[in-house]
């Protein structure tokens, strides 16, 4: 099963991606990113310079203005 990494923030995501059969893992820093096929984040600390370091080469899915439903569906269309 792929591997999520979801921001600690979006426990709602958290539950129901887990419901779905996913293995979640909290994502505290970007070391938690390493190894997941796909994160989760809240837009919350998006990168006003510009500047990004890359720490996973999975897709990323900003939660903001979603359901957890839809994200859902979001990282099932993504992973396939």
């Amino acid at each position: 099963m792929p591997k999520i990494g979801v921001e600690q923030s979006l426990s709602d995501v958290t539950a129901a991606l887990q419901s779905k059969g996913y293995d979640v893992v909290e994502l505290r820093n970007e070391e938690d990113a390493k190894g997941c096929d796909c994160c989760i984040i809240t837009g919350q600390d998006s990168n006003i310079m510009g500047i990004s370091n890359a720490v996973t080469s999975g897709s990323v899915f900003t939660a903001s203005g979603y359901t957890a439903d839809e994200i859902c569906q979001q990282v099932e269309s993504r992973l396939q």
